[in-house]
């Protein structure tokens, strides 16, 4: 195989990979949402161990990326390739972390969810759906280098930032009408404060398919 194809396979595998990444961790959201629907401990357990394999999954391209840098030296387009690459990792890699967050808060939630269906839990899901289809959306805006793609889930995130200030307001009033709703209002804002950074990462996500694209990023200054 000739150097350039070799290269051309290891630029396909790291995408490959990072792809996967990325369905790993919306898979974790996915499922971070629905332990919390379900007030499933179990399943939320399950959520927090396999946070591993997308840790592992971020150094292993980490890895591959620092590999073709400093094996074939690229320029240009490969590079921009390869550059983006190492920045979105960390944030498909948040995303996890997030999911997991959520799920260490579902074991204080078990109570208020089988006892009740608050208002500001089935809107925590809404938002959250939001925010998984986000990820979905800027992975494959991502993938297929879809600028237009991109710009519609930087507009998405709109609407989780609504989701978040109304169900602010709404865990606002519980506290105000019943006091003794504090503790749990606050794992619901953890909740939503998480969701709401899933969307941001989704959205930053997105914003580096323009740097794929034509090398340009909303802040030059990082480079």
């Amino acid at each position: 195989m000739s150097i350039r194809k070799q290269y051309d396979s290891d630029l396909e595998a790291l995408k490959t990979a990072l792809v996967e990444m990325g369905q790993n961790a919306a898979e974790a959201v996915e499922n971070a949402l629905e332990a919390l629907c379900t007030a499933d401990t179990a399943a939320a357990q399950k959520i927090v161990q396999g946070d591993d394999r997308i840790n592992n999954m971020e150094r292993d391209i980490e890895h591959r990326c620092m590999t073709l840098l400093l094996r074939q030296q690229p320029v240009a387009g490969d590079l921009r390739h390869i550059s983006t690459a190492m920045k979105v990792v960390t944030d498909i890699e948040r995303m996890g972390d997030h999911a997991s967050d959520i799920a260490e808060i579902i074991p204080h939630l078990v109570t208020v969810r089988k006892e009740r269906d608050p208002a500001a839990v089935s809107q925590a899901i809404a938002m959250g759906r939001k925010a998984y289809q986000m990820i979905l959306d800027a992975m494959a805006a991502l993938t297929a280098e879809d600028e237009i793609a991109a710009r519609r889930v930087i507009a998405a995130d709109d609407a989780v930032d609504y989701d978040f200030n109304a169900i602010k307001h709404t865990l606002a009033q519980e506290i105000a009408a019943d006091p003794a709703k504090v503790d749990a209002a606050l794992d619901l804002l953890m909740v939503i404060k998480y969701l709401e950074r899933i969307g941001d990462h989704a959205v930053n996500v997105a914003e580096w398919v323009q740097f794929v694209r034509t090398g340009r990023y909303k802040d030059e200054s990082m480079f």
